[in-house]
């Protein structure tokens, strides 16, 4: 992981730490159970059920976020019981919109090799009664881990129903980007989060909130081209085309 990132993770934990230790700046923390860690369209915990903790802090215009989440061994992160994200990020309000930009290490424990990467990320969202839109980049520099670079542009959008507890949601997003090497070729690491090359997801979900518990549903699909997987093993199954295709999620978290 570069210098970046270290300093990103770093600062991030003892930012979460301080502020454990003051309850005052404590934006948000929960527990989450999902019956699959599923993110950009792609299975994380190779479609087996996961279990995930977070907290985030605000200091000033500063926020850091750390979560941790069992990721089963998954095929796609070299067999990783877990990854922790580290984020840290700033953000600026202008007229109504706001806007942000964070950086995130992404941290494997029991993974086979050093899979470890990092990302950068900016994005706006606008608020009007119970709507919000937003969009946004997240950028992956080119890296060992990945099998080269990544950029992930989205948009999306949620809504209240009002008078309800409900809330509405919908988004969609594009990864591309290159391998390693200039004849196209790797070892597969680039199928971790490109299976098959660029791709598009989407996703439609609703959430039932009522006090601290929220209960969600939803439904995630993509267009991944299931390719023959590239490299010997266990970088061949990177891919993991298995826990690549659209599927339904059920989800429970707790706030604190």
């Amino acid at each position: 992981m570069t210098t970046l990132f270290r300093i990103i993770a770093t600062t991030t934990i003892l930012l979460t730490a301080t502020a454990a230790a003051q309850a005052q700046r404590l934006s948000s923390a929960g527990v989450e159970v999902t019956s699959d860690e599923n993110r950009r369209g792609l299975s994380w915990s190779g479609g087996r059920a996961a279990v995930a903790a977070d907290v985030a802090v605000d200091v000033g215009a500063w926020d850091a976020t750390a979560r941790l989440v069992t990721v089963r061994g998954a095929a796609r992160h070299g067999g990783a019981d877990a990854v922790a994200d580290l984020t840290l990020g700033h953000g600026w309000d202008l007229g109504g919109f706001r806007l942000r930009a964070s950086g995130t290490a992404h941290l494997f424990a029991g993974a086979s090799g050093r899979l470890d990467f990092g990302e950068l990320g900016a994005d706006a969202s606008y608020t009007l009664g119970p709507v919000q839109v937003m969009g946004g980049a997240v950028y992956a520099p080119r890296q060992r881990a990945i099998g080269g670079d990544n950029l992930y542009l989205f948009a999306g959008a949620n809504a209240g129903i009002p008078a309800t507890p409900f809330t509405v949601s919908a988004g969609i997003g594009h990864s591309s980007g290159s391998r390693i090497f200039d004849d196209g070729q790797s070892d597969g690491r680039a199928d971790r989060l490109r299976p098959g090359g660029a791709y598009t997801d989407w996703r439609l979900g609703v959430e039932h909130n009522s006090g601290p518990l929220t209960l969600g549903l939803d439904y995630i699909g993509n267009d991944v081209r299931r390719g023959r997987d590239v490299g010997e093993p266990p970088i061949a199954a990177m891919g993991d085309a298995g826990n690549s295709g659209d599927r339904i999620l059920a989800r429970t978290r707790l706030s604190f």
